[in-house]
C-alpha cells in the first residue's frame, strides 16, 4: 500500500472519530473511545512519516475524482511533508495521552471531542496536499476546527473575544494564501503543485508570492506583526489544545512558507533573504520581552512561541539569503537548524502547556502571583516542568541548545555572502537572537521559580495535589524526546538530510557516524558539540558533589528561622513576585517602547485601606496598528453603509460593473 493511502486511511479514521464524537456527546465514555482513537491513527501516522523520512523513498503522489473538475484532488508525500507529519502527529499523539487524564475534567467534554479530531485530520490533510485547491480547504478546516476549540468555553467573554481576533486573522490569512496560490496558478489555473512548480514565475511576481505567503503563513504563526490572535487564543483553549495549536499548528504555518518559497516560487532574490531575517529578529526579540512581562502562565507561554517563531524564521530567512547565492552547504546548514528547532519546540512548549495545564487542574489558578511551593505538592510536575523550562531556555544538554547552536553556526558564515546588506545584517539578527536567549532564560526562570518554588501564594496552590496518571506519562515522554534530541543530535540531523537535499541542493555531511557521537555540522569552521559527553559530565559531577557532601559535611542537623530577606513578617506575600523579578528588566528594556506603567493607589496617612498596585502591560501593535486600522475600518463602514439600502436595479449595474473589471485584469494579464 502506498504511504499516502495509509497516510488518508488516518485521515479518515480521525474524520470517523469525529462522528463518533457526535454521537456520543453526552455519554460517558466518549473521552476515553476518542482520545485512544486519536492516539492510535496518530502513531500510525507518525510511523509511516518516519519510515518514508528515514527510508529517502518518494515522492508519492495519488490523486482523487474529487475537489476541481479540472484537477482533481491531488495528494502527495516527499521528504518535506513526511517531516512534518512526524512533528504533527507526534504532538497529537501525546495530547491524546494528556487528554485521557485532562479530559475527565472537562466541563463540557462534547465542545471540545469531535473538533479534536477535526483538528488533527485537517492538519495532516493540509501537509498531504498536492494542489492548491485541497490545500485551502484542508487549511480552513484546520483553522475552523481550532476556532471552535478556542470557543469550547464560550462563556467567558475574554474568551469569546479571543475567538472573534482569531477568526479574523484567520480569514485574513487564508485570502492572502488564495491569492498567493492565484499568481502561481498564472492564467492557465493550474493548481496543481506540479505544475505550479514546473512554471515560469517573473522576478516582480515571485516577490510578491513571498510577501502575500509571509502574511498568510506568518499570521497563522504567529510572527510579529501578525501575533496579536496568539497570546488571547492559545490561554483560551484547553491545556492540551493550547499545546496543539502552539506546538503543532504554528507548524503547520511554517510548512506552508517552506513549501511556497522554497519549493514551488523559484528562485527568488538575496533581498528576500533579508526580509525574512527582520522579521524573524523583530519577532524573537518582541516576544520574549512579552513574555517575561507576563504574569498569567499560559499567556506567558503563547507570547514565547512567538519568540521561538522568530528564530525558525532566522533559520529560514539565513537559508534563502545563502541559496539565493548558490551557497548550498550554508542554506543547509540553517535550514537545518530551523526544521530542528521546528522538531524542539513541538517537544518543550507542547511540555510547558501540558505542566500548565496541570498546574491550573491541581490548582485552579493560571496567576503566577496566586501560585508558588507547588514542588512539594506536585514533584512529578515540577521535575517535568523543569525540563521543559531548560529544553526551551537553551541549556545544554537538552534539546534546544543544539538547534540554536546550530542558528549560530550559520549565522557565522554570512562573511562569505557578497552582498553588505547581508554582512551587515546577518550579525545584527545574531545579536538579537543572543539577547532573546538570554532573556527566554530570564522568563522561565520566572515561571518556574514563582510557580513551584517559594510558600503558597493562596490557599489554592496550598491545596494542590499531584495530577492523573496519563497526564504524567505524557509530559515524561517529551520530556525524554526533550533529553534524547539533545543528546543525539547527530541523528536529528541525517533526518533531516533528505530534507535540506529537496529544498536547498546540498545537506550537512552525516553525523551519527562521528566518534562519541559529536556533531561536527560546518567543517570549515571546526566547531563540534557533543550532547552526550555533556549529559554525562553533568551527571557524573551531580553524583560525585552529592557523595561528597553526604561523605565529609557534618551529620548534625541544625533547625533555625529562615533567612526573612529584612522582612519578619511570614506572609507569603513578602516573597519575590513576578512583577518584581521581571521589574528590571522591564525598566531597561520595554517602558517607554512597549508604554508599560504602574499603577500605584497609596492611601493617605491614617487611612486604614490597604495599598494597591497593578501593572499594565499593552501590546504595542496592537494600540498602535490594530486600534487605528479599527478606526479606519470602522469609519469607512459607516460612509459605505447606504449601499445595502440600493433598489435591485443598483445592484445589478453594480454587480455588472464589477464583472467587467475582473474581465478587464483577467485580459490585461493574459
Amino acid at each position: 500500500m502506498s504511504p499516502v493511502v495509509f497516510l488518508l486511511l488516518c485521515v479518515a479514521v480521525l474524520l470517523g472519530t469525529v462522528v463518533l464524537a457526535v454521537c456520543l456527546a453526552r455519554s460517558k465514555v466518549a473521552t476515553i473511545w476518542v482520545y485512544c482513537l486519536v492516539l492510535a491513527a496518530c502513531l500510525a501516522a507518525a510511523v509511516t512519516a518516519l519510515s518514508v523520512l528515514t527510508g529517502r523513498g518518494g515522492p508519492f503522489t495519488v490523486a482523487l475524482p474529487l475537489g476541481l473538475p479540472w484537477v482533481g484532488a491531488n495528494f502527495g508525500l516527499d521528504a518535506l511533508s513526511a517531516f512534518f507529519l512526524l512533528v504533527i502527529n507526534l504532538g497529537g499523539a501525546t495530547a491524546s495521552l494528556y487528554g485521557l487524564g485532562y479530559g475527565a475534567h472537562e466541563e463540557e467534554p462534547h465542545r471540545v471531542l469531535p473538533f479534536f479530531a477535526a483538528f488533527l485530520a485537517g492538519m495532516n490533510l493540509v501537509l498531504l496536499a498536492g494542489d492548491a485547491f485541497v490545500f485551502l480547504l484542508s487549511w480552513e478546516f484546520m483553522s475552523l476546527a481550532s476556532w471552535a476549540l478556542v470557543m469550547a468555553h464560550h462563556h467567558d467573554p475574554e474568551n469569546r473575544r479571543a475567538g472573534y481576533i482569531y477568526l479574523l486573522m484567520a480569514s485574513f490569512g487564508t485570502l492572502a494564501l488564495l491569492l498567493a496560490f492565484g499568481l502561481l496558478a498564472g492564467p492557465g489555473g493550474d493548481f496543481a503543485f506540479e505544475a505550479i512548480r514546473q512554471g515560469t514565475h517573473s522576478p516582480v511576481m515571485a516577490a510578491l508570492v513571498l510577501v502575500l505567503v509571509l502574511v498568510g503563513a506568518g499570521s497563522k504563526a504567529g510572527l510579529v506583526p501578525l501575533h496579536v490572535w496568539l497570546p488571547l487564543a492559545h490561554p483560551a483553549a484547553p491545556s492540551h489544545v493550547s499545546a496543539l495549536m502552539s506546538g503543532v499548528m504554528t507548524k503547520v504555518a511554517i510548512y506552508a512558507f517552506i513549501r511556497v518559497v522554497f519549493d514551488l516560487v523559484g528562485p527568488l532574490p538575496w533581498w528576500s533573504g533579508m526580509l525574512i531575517l527582520a522579521f524573524g529578529g523583530a519577532s524573537a526579540v518582541l516576544g520574549v520581552l512579552q513574555a517575561i512581562m507576563q504574569d498569567d502562565l499560559k499567556r506567558l507561554l503563547a507570547y514565547s512561541t512567538i519568540e521561538n517563531i522568530g528564530i525558525i524564521f532566522v533559520g529560514l530567512g539565513l537559508a534563502l539569503a545563502f541559496r539565493s547565492n548558490g551557497m548550498a552547504m550554508a542554506a543547509a546548514l540553517a535550514l537545518t537548524a530551523a526544521l530542528f528547532h521546528v522538531l524542539n519546540h513541538s517537544f518543550f512548549k507542547s511540555l510547558l502547556f501540558f505542566g500548565a495545564g496541570a498546574v491550573l487542574t491541581a490548582s485552579g489558578e493560571r496567576r503566577l502571583e496566586r501560585l508558588g511551593g507547588l514542588i512539594h505538592r506536585m514533584p512529578v510536575t515540577s521535575f517535568l516542568f523543569l525540563t521543559g523550562c531548560v529544553a526551551i531556555s537553551a541549556l545544554p544538554p537538552l534539546n534546544g541548545f543544539v538547534s540554536e547552536w546550530l542558528t549560530f553556526q550559520a549565522v557565522l558564515l554570512s562573511p562569505d555572502l557578497p552582498q553588505w546588506g547581508l554582512k551587515i545584517m546577518v550579525p545584527a539578527v545574531g545579536g538579537t537572537l543572543a539577547l532573546a536567549a538570554a532573556l527566554a532564560a530570564a522568563t522561565f526562570v520566572k515561571a518556574f521559580g514563582i510557580t513551584f518554588l517559594g510558600r503558597p501564594r493562596s490557599e489554592a496552590a496550598r491545596t494542590a495535589h499531584e495530577v492523573d496518571r496519563f497526564s504524567l506519562a505524557a509530559m515524561a515522554i517529551l520530556g525524554l524526546l526533550c533529553l534524547l534530541a539533545g543528546i543525539l543530535p547527530g541523528f536529528v540531523i541525517d533526518m533531516l538530510a533528505p530534507v535540506t537535499r529537496l529544498l536547498a541542493g546540498g545537506a550537512v555531511p552525516e553525523q551519527s557516524a562521528l566518534p562519541w557521537l559529536s556533531i561536527v555540522p560546518a567543517a570549515k569552521s571546526g566547531s563540534s558539540y557533543n550532547g552526550l559527553l555533556v549529559f554525562l559530565f553533568i551527571t557524573l559531577s551531580a553524583l560525585l558533589a552529592t557523595w561528597a557532601i553526604h561523605r565529609f559535611a557534618s551529620h548534625r542537623l541544625r533547625r533555625a528561622p529562615a533567612w526573612d530577606c529584612g522582612f519578619p513578617d511570614p506572609s507569603p506575600l513578602t516573597q519575590y513576585s513576578g512583577s518584581s523579578f521581571a521589574q528590571p528588566i522591564r525598566r531597561v528594556f520595554v517602558a517607554r517602547a512597549f508604554g508599560v506603567h504602574e499603577k500605584v493607589a497609596m492611601p493617605a496617612p491614617g487611612d486604614v485601606r490597604p495599598a494597591r498596585f497593578a501593572l499594565v502591560v499593552p501590546d504595542p501593535v496592537w494600540d498602535r496598528l490594530y486600534q487605528p486600522l479599527c478606526g479606519v475600518v470602522d469609519f469607512v463602514a459607516q460612509r459605505i453603509n447606504h449601499l445595502q439600502f440600493l433598489t435591485i436595479r443598483r445592484y445589478l449595474s453594480l454587480v455588472f460593473f464589477a464583472l467587467v473589471f475582473l474581465l478587464l485584469v483577467l485580459a490585461i494579464w493574459s
